[in-house]
């Protein structure tokens, strides 16, 4: 896989060990594009550091339930997470960053790490390789469900896109970007990026939107399809 200017093609060109960013709501795929803003002091020097090093860090959610902290007071975290590549980088002036990350892989935690002098979060992690090999075009997907139940939330919540350019995407392109902008909480998101491969993420996603369409229209929704 082409991210950026660096190529990632085994498990030997990822590290294992990662600096983490807790964002709790965010989804971020292989081959997606999250952008950031970055103001808090401890996550500026996680960015220089990986600046200095191989700009990629682990994106991933905080557990779902407020109770659940460590000893420490640090909120506990998804097992599942994603590496990201810092593939553009600005500075605004008055102490932030603005930068964007491209998805690499996603990743398992297995053991954070001590952060004792350092001021951000790591953790020993175990990347999914087979991400890096994911077909564009993968045939399993259903992809005239995936589209019909997108028109169909475009539609009831009169929301316009430009068609043309959806129906262009490749299955791996269109999966994963609908899955990372889908109006879903946290509990959704983890679901979506933990599914085994890119047919199931495909179905669930489609499963949820037609339940998010049902719940808000009931009936009604059933005329759109």
């Amino acid at each position: 896989m082409q991210v950026g200017n660096a190529r990632y093609l085994s498990e030997s060109d990822l590290p294992d060990t990662i600096a983490l960013f807790p964002l709790s709501g965010v989804l971020l795929l292989s081959g997606g594009h999250l952008p950031l803003n970055i103001y808090e002091p401890r996550y500026l020097s996680l960015i220089d550091d990986a600046l200095k090093g191989n700009r990629l860090i682990g994106v991933i959610q905080p557990v779902f339930s407020e109770t659940d902290e460590s000893p420490a007071g640090t909120p506990e975290l998804c097992k599942v997470g994603t590496i990201g590549r810092i593939t553009t980088f600005g500075e605004t002036g008055d102490g932030r960053y603005v930068i964007d990350l491209s998805g690499v892989c996603r990743f398992r935690m297995m053991d954070e790490l001590s952060s004792a002098h350092c001021p951000y979060r790591r953790a020993k992690v175990t990347p999914f390789v087979a991400d890096l090999h994911e077909p564009e075009d993968d045939p399993a997907v259903n992809r005239d469900a995936l589209l019909g139940a997108f028109r169909n939330y475009l539609d009831s919540n009169k929301l316009e896109v430009d068609w043309d350019a959806v129906t262009k995407t490749s299955n791996r392109t269109l999966v994963n970007s609908l899955s990372m902008m889908a109006p879903f909480g946290p509990r959704e998101k983890q679901a979506l990026l933990e599914t085994p491969d890119l047919k199931t993420r495909a179905e669930t996603l489609v499963a949820m939107t037609e339940m998010v369409l049902a719940r808000a229209f009931g009936d009604a929704a059933k005329t759109l399809q």
